[in-house]
């Protein structure tokens, strides 16, 4: 008989915890729930596909700049909810540099979000859930064998061990085969759910299986992330879910709970609401991007129409940190009139000069950051 029973929530089972007895929560697979929805719920999911639809078509397909400023404004969110805050300009120099400490860990985020995104279409496994894993946590202070490996022993959320904990989920024998179920799901479409109602599922049921030692509130953001690319609902950018839902934690660990109860409509309302708010925010990043290159243009009033200078403006917005280095390379001029761009940008306070130390026994490098741009993100 199978341990995960016929109950369409869960089942709850005995387990051990240094020798202590604790009761941890088996979900349902994701084949055995039931997805009915009211419908006003359904109703909720389909105005949360159509903002999502409408905010991603107004990026315009050759705004390619835009796309990755989203990408960031996601990570970073992703990073703050679980505590992991950082200057912004440290940040995105360490995400050039591959420098680690916090810095590192949150532009590691950025990186996995990119590589779940470009495999958005392709098949999901367990191996490049790990993969994933092992790239997210490995600035962390999670010991190498439990980086991109299921977690081998009983985990929790919320107190100081399993005795006192908000959850217990699954003990570690049973990840396996919950998880073979969950990638199964991330790909199917034998339940013919709406791309709200999947996204949803997908996440919640990761976060109450709860795989790894740590980071299964990032990894199971960023599976929403794959799941909106792959249904097409973000085609052209990355939908700040991380930056909406850390609007309303409460409102999160709420419908995580109903969801683990069994009550899967009130969680996907509460996410399609979530899901507007992140098409709300995409509007608002577009519409702030677009006034302040306008007020760069202004600043640059004087400046030459075919200097190196005014050819940086478009491009700050996908390079929000540069090097002289950098300057050189993307519009292939000299070093000295690189750097003299810079200056000009700097002295028309478009932008801002950042020390940074380099990773290792590197030269440290002059960084130019466009601080009015990175400050929309806060």
């Amino acid at each position: 008989m199978s341990v995960f029973g016929n109950d369409s929530a869960g089942i709850s089972v005995p387990t051990k915890w240094r020798d202590r007895a604790v009761t941890a929560w088996v979900p349902a697979k994701t084949c055995d729930r039931d997805f009915s929805l009211t419908q006003s719920e359904v109703r909720a999911t389909e105005q949360a596909s159509a903002a999502l639809r409408d905010s991603d078509a107004r990026i315009p397909e050759t705004w390619e700049a835009l796309a990755r400023l989203l990408l960031r404004h996601e990570g970073i969110a992703s990073s703050g909810i679980e505590g992991l805050r950082e200057p912004l300009v440290s940040v995105l120099i360490a995400e050039r540099t591959g420098a680690g400490g916090v810095a590192g860990w949150v532009a590691d985020n950025l990186a996995v979000i990119r590589m779940a995104l470009d495999a958005a279409h392709g098949s999901l496994d367990t191996e490049t859930l790990h993969c994933w894993h092992e790239r997210l946590m490995r600035n962390s202070d999670l010991t190498a064998d439990l980086m991109g490996a299921f977690r081998p022993s009983v985990g929790w959320v919320g107190g100081n061990s399993p005795l006192d904990a908000a959850y217990v989920p699954p003990p570690p024998d049973l990840i396996p085969e919950l998880m073979d179920d969950l990638v199964r799901f991330a790909d199917s479409t034998d339940a013919g759910l709406d791309p709200i109602t999947h996204a949803a599922v997908l996440h919640a049921q990761f976060e109450l299986i709860h795989p790894y030692g740590d980071g299964n509130g990032r990894l199971g953001r960023i599976l929403i992330s794959r799941a909106l690319r792959r249904a097409n609902l973000a085609v052209r950018s990355t939908v700040p879910i991380s930056v909406a839902i850390a609007r309303d934690p409460g409102g999160y660990l709420s419908g995580l709970k109903l969801y683990e109860l069994g009550k899967v409509g009130p969680w996907v309302e509460w996410f399609s609401r979530v899901a507007r708010d992140a098409a709300d925010t995409t509007n608002h990043l577009a519409r702030r991007t677009v006034e302040i290159s306008d007020e760069w243009d202004r600043k640059l009033e004087g400046v030459r129409a075919g200097s190196a200078a005014r050819a940086l403006i478009p491009l700050l917005p996908g390079n929000p940190v540069m090097s002289a280095q950098d300057v050189k390379t993307l519009l292939d001029v000299s070093q000295p009139a690189a750097r003299a761009a810079l200056l000009t940008l700097a002295d028309r306070e478009i932008m801002t000069a950042v020390q940074a130390r380099a990773p290792g026994a590197g030269r440290n490098r002059n960084w130019f950051a466009a601080t009015d741009l990175i400050n929309t993100w806060a």
